[in-house]
């Protein structure tokens, strides 16, 4: 049996707890946890231990990442190779082919039925451990977990089961969960106090580097694949070659090019099977948010030019350097 997980509560007198308890609150998320070095919602202790024991199958596809890496546009592109480029099928909404582990525990749905409010979505949002526990068919499982969180056996690799970490450069992925939490109501604050507290790695899954690097460093495995947000703009074809070669699959040219445009930053972001439309009328019902949007606003890399003061980059750019030093991971902007 894998070892019981221990945790600290992040009590709000201290600097952490202070902007996390103020800032990264909202009806359905507060308190806050450190384990195995990780900061979780507090409510991730009902699902940790579980998550931790669950059953992997040889079959499983994991895309993990840090929050606002590319994960959505990974998860599309790993489905539709995985499943032969069958685009009717793509039009179910991603959560339900792709489902995310971690709503369970990301936000505390018992509030609803505490407040008895007249709520009702579906179970791969509401009860998304369940869900994908149950799942009968092959399973593709969206986690932000970082390493040391995920189920035992992936972690020991046991099983053939495989994953794919998508890593995008740390400014752009900042600016981009910050533009994020503003329109799903998961942070209250400036982008100032957001840079800050990233460089602090005070937002939940933090700290980023040391998700990112435990993943690094199991590149070489047969079983994982390392990819870049940065590699899937520069080049999304190569990308496209790549993953199918790890998932077994091979297409020709005609077909990578047609799931290239499937792909294309416009037709995502118009594609309500995977903008999250659904997620932020949600927010928007429950008074989280009151502006209307697209968890795909831009799409770009090098976003943070516009958004950065030079102090900031500078503060970032010292901050990744030091972090990576001696690890062999190359920064690209």
């Amino acid at each position: 049996m894998p070892e019981t997980l221990k945790y600290e509560k992040i009590e709000s007198d201290t600097e952490c707890g202070k902007v996390l308890n103020t800032l990264f609150v909202n009806k359905f998320r507060h308190g806050y946890v450190r384990v195995k070095g990780a900061v979780m919602p507090d409510n991730f202790k009902k699902f940790g231990d579980r998550i931790q024991q669950m059953e992997i199958r040889d079959d499983d596809v994991f895309v993990c990442s840090f929050p606002k890496a590319g994960t959505t546009w990974a998860q599309e592109m790993v489905w539709c190779i995985a499943n032969n480029l069958d685009y009717k099928g793509a039009e179910v909404v991603l959560p339900e082919r792709f489902p995310c582990l971690d709503y369970s525990f990301l936000y505390n749905y018992e509030v609803m039925y505490e407040e008895d409010l007249d709520f009702s979505a579906p179970d791969y949002f509401m009860q998304s451990f369940k869900y994908v526990s149950e799942l009968n068919t092959q399973r593709f499982i969206k986690t932000h977990l970082p390493f040391g969180l995920l189920p035992e056996k992936l972690q020991n690799f046991s099983t053939r089961a495989k994953i794919i970490y998508v890593c995008r450069n740390p400014k752009d992925a900042c600016v981009s969960w910050y533009r994020y939490s503003q329109l799903t109501g998961d942070y209250t604050g400036d982008f100032d106090t957001f840079c800050k507290s990233f460089l602090n790695d005070i937002p939940f899954y933090s700290p980023f580097w040391q998700h990112v690097l435990d993943y690094w460093t199991q590149r070489n495995n047969p079983s994982v694949l390392f990819l870049r947000y940065e590699e899937m703009k520069k080049d999304l074809p190569s990308v496209i070659r790549k993953t199918a070669a790890f998932l077994g699959k091979s297409f020709s040219e005609e077909e990578v090019a047609r799931l290239a445009q499937h792909l294309s930053f416009e037709s995502m972001k118009a594609n309500r099977a995977v903008n999250y439309k659904p997620q932020i009328q949600i927010n928007k019902k429950y008074n989280l948010v009151e502006k209307d949007g697209t968890t795909m606003p831009s799409g770009s890399v090098g976003g943070w030019k516009k958004m950065m003061t030079p102090k900031t980059v500078d503060e970032f750019d010292a901050w990744s350097e030091a972090k990576v030093a001696g690890t062999g991971f190359e920064l690209i902007y």
